[in-house]
């Protein structure tokens, strides 16, 4: 229960340092940023998956580039959920979406 809680702060914290680096993506509190993690877990989770089976045929093309779009377009669904957390375009979602990835991956290869 312990590790479920660390991991959902360190999510959230991820979100509120993508928040601060990438201009056009701000989150008002650090609740807001507690709930975007746990939408953003959902969406990745139910979500996602769906897209990434209907664009296969261009993602096999792309070669899996493609999936930088489906995550830049999860993360503007997420800002249409979450009051408080807000992405103003595509191109702050689609670095946003990279950024959360690298952070997120660097927090989960810590073990704690």
């Amino acid at each position: 229960m312990l590790s479920f809680l660390l991991h959902w702060v360190l999510s959230a914290l991820a979100v509120m340092f993508v928040a601060w680096a990438i201009p056009g993506i701000s989150v008002v509190s650090f609740w807001s940023a507690l709930f975007a993690a746990v939408i953003i877990g959902f969406v990745n989770g139910f979500i996602k998956p769906i897209a990434m089976f209907l664009t296969f045929p261009i993602n096999l093309i792309t070669l899996g580039l493609f999936t930088l779009v489906i995550n830049a377009f999860m993360l503007i669904l997420v800002s249409k959920i979450v009051p408080g957390f807000k992405v103003d375009g595509f191109w702050a979602a689609f670095w946003g979406a990279i950024l959360l990835s690298i952070v997120s991956t660097f927090l989960g290869s810590l073990n704690i």
